[in-house]
């Protein structure tokens, strides 16, 4: 397989679902440190499309380019690899000397998934080292390898709004009605809450972090997001909603829409008031304005692979998936070795951060660097770019 690929301007990537695919991700991430760059490409058996890049330096003058949940193409599972290596070896030629790896965090299906649906089998991701076995089959270079950890979610559980309320509303689990009705009975509402009110939700989104034990995102990275979004296009929008019974901040969710799908982005729930079902009525409240938005997906972000009780998301599965919906497992990130020297450096230094508790706050030459944490969608790096949120 060849793919060749021409630069293109940052303004002119297509629209997408994919929200860390468009114009205004870049914006986002280029405000936190990043160089958004742009490519189409084109591929001999047909494929085409375009995809963005974030470059990163990492220290000790090398970098890294990411592809946040991308390339958007979908290959057959048997030609993930070769698709693939031949993109990088395009995207090479273009990068400056010291991007040391690629790493995609790709949006395709994993191919563990349709094989276990039809084995009736609970799914589960294989060990890395048989994951890189079938994505190097058929490749020239055997050059791909499991990044230390997934990025952005791989296991997420996906909603259709398309449907009435009722019929979602019908298509969950009874408690999980009982409990967003519990909590309009005992007066809890769900606002639009506005820019000023960003530092009590960061109280709360802190407060969920310590108790469910992940890497929180700054003050900075959120307030850059609203920014972000406020000078963006009408094709991506962001919702902030705020839980609340009388003076008392219960919960509250981030979500952004890019064309017709809705994305989780980051929640927080309060320590206190746990029986108000705060977090419920965030959601359902989150349902309904996408369905005005013409969306057709609300994408919840996280959850463990299976109903595992020993999974550490576990407790986001229950609490999800009694929304009803489908769980889907996407195939996680993927790397690209350029400078394998520098490579296998900066892979120890995260397996090293990954085998740490969560409060450890180790740096690579001084700067924080990928990490996955979080329930959410934007959990790509420590240092500025989204641990998304637990709600629960």
């Amino acid at each position: 397989m060849n793919i060749c690929v021409h630069p293109k301007t940052i303004q002119t990537l297509f629209p997408t679902d994919i929200l860390f695919q468009t114009a205004c991700w870049s914006r986002f991430a280029s405000r936190l440190g990043w160089k958004p760059i742009a490519f189409d490409f084109q591929s001999s058996s047909g494929e085409e499309g375009d995809i963005l890049a974030l470059i990163r330096p990492l220290g000790f003058g090398f970098a890294a380019a990411y592809v946040p949940q991308g390339p958007e193409s979908n290959p057959e599972p048997d030609q993930y690899g070769r698709f693939l290596e031949s993109l990088s070896q395009a995207l090479t030629r273009h990068l400056d000397s010291t991007v040391a790896f690629i790493r995609y965090d790709l949006p395709w299906e994993s191919p563990y998934a349709a094989e276990t649906a039809i084995g009736h089998r609970l799914f589960e991701h294989p060990e890395p080292r048989l994951r890189e076995l079938r994505m190097n089959f058929g490749t020239r270079t055997w050059n791909l390898r499991k990044a230390v950890s997934d990025l952005t979610v791989a296991d997420a559980l996906i909603i259709d709004v398309a449907r009435d309320e009722e019929n979602i509303m019908s298509t969950m689990k009874p408690k999980t009605r009982y409990n967003i009705r519990l909590a309009r009975r005992k007066g809890v509402r769900v606002f639009h809450a506005s820019i000023e009110m960003l530092p009590l939700f960061y109280d709360l989104y802190l407060q969920t972090a310590r108790r469910n034990r992940f890497q929180p995102a700054t003050y900075r990275h959120l307030l850059t997001l609203f920014s972000t979004f406020d000078l963006n296009s009408r094709s991506s929008e962001i919702l902030f909603l705020l839980a609340a019974r009388g003076q008392d901040i219960l919960a509250g969710a981030i979500v952004a829409i890019s064309e017709r799908r809705a994305v989780y982005l980051f929640g927080a729930s309060a320590n206190r008031w746990r029986d108000l079902m705060g977090p419920y009525a965030v959601h359902w409240e989150a349902i309904k304005w996408a369905r005005r938005r013409r969306c057709l997906t609300y994408d919840m972000g996280s959850v463990s692979p299976n109903p595992d009780p020993i999974h550490p998301f576990y407790g986001m599965y229950r609490f999800k998936t009694g929304f009803g919906g489908t769980v889907i497992h996407r195939n996680g990130s993927w790397d690209y070795p350029i400078d394998m020297r520098r490579y296998n450096e900066f892979r120890n230094y995260e397996s090293l951060v990954r085998s740490m508790p969560v409060k450890a706050n180790m740096t690579f030459d001084g700067k924080k660097a990928f990490s996955g944490a979080g329930d959410g969608h934007a959990s790509f790096i420590h240092n500025e770019t989204c641990p998304p949120a637990v709600s629960g």
